[in-house]
């Protein structure tokens, strides 16, 4: 088996004269905490869009542990082990904290299209939806609809939709935007407490996530790669909140 849980060579995405992934080379160690920043514009967001299959490449290869997925949909790539969080969640509101969950478990399983009867006739999708919410301290909000909470909580729902799809790599798009600072600690703790089966790529803004969470950083600047490395480097720290505050 690779060492890499994900791997995109000669990346390379435009639109008619637009480039906006110009020949990007990225691997992702099975296990690691990655961080992937840069400034506003930098074609973050394009890229993590390309990866989940949101849109197709115009060059290059797309493996996730072992697979060339780079012909694969959205919905494809998820069930081969692939799962992200949105800057903007993609939740439904009018429903409860519960239901957005087993919803989720249920796709993942199959069943969703034919789940007619009350959530009580589905029991075991409902007990791994509670243990899910448990490990996030969601689990007294299960009852709520997602519109009851504030941001910060949703924020940590949608993570945990996304563990809901047991991905073998999870790719968080900048799960504290929004989020006033006071509650980041908590988005914090949710991506510190991952399982370790799990590689994570981050995309975040927040330097401080980004250093309490990373073991690796990669740097993107207008759609290409301009660096990468260990963040616990004191050096790298320095550089690369120096290209931050340059954005």
């Amino acid at each position: 088996m690779s060492d890499f849980a994900l791997e995109v060579i000669g990346l390379h995405k435009n639109f008619g004269a637009l480039e906006v992934a110009h020949n990007i080379d990225f691997t992702l160690k099975r296990g690691a905490r990655h961080a992937l920043i840069g400034p506003n514009g930098a074609g973050k967001t394009t890229f993590i869009n390309l990866i989940t299959g949101a849109l197709a490449p115009s060059s290059g290869q797309i493996i996730l542990n072992g697979q060339d997925i780079t012909g694969l949909g959205e919905a494809e790539r998820s069930r081969c082990g692939l799962a992200r969080t949105f800057q903007i969640n993609q939740l439904f509101r009018g429903l409860t904290v519960l239901e957005n969950v087993v919803l989720a478990i249920a796709e993942r399983q199959g069943i969703a299209s034919s789940m007619f009867r009350p959530l009580s006739s589905y029991s075991e999708v409902t007990d791994e939806a509670m243990d899910l919410l448990g490990n996030f301290e969601l689990d007294e909000d299960a009852l709520r609809r997602i519109d009851e909470l504030p941001y910060g909580r949703q924020r940590l729902v949608e993570i945990v939709i996304a563990l809901g799809q047991r991905p073998s790599v999870l790719l968080l798009d900048e799960p504290a935007a929004g989020i006033p600072s006071s509650e980041s600690q908590h988005i914090l703790d949710a991506a510190s407490a991952l399982s370790s089966d799990i590689t994570v790529l981050i995309i975040e803004h927040d330097m401080e996530i980004v250093f309490s969470v990373a073991d690796y950083i990669t740097v993107l600047v207008s759609g290409a790669v301009l660096t990468e490395g260990i963040a616990a480097d004191e050096r790298v720290r320095a550089v690369y909140l120096g290209e931050v505050d340059r954005g």
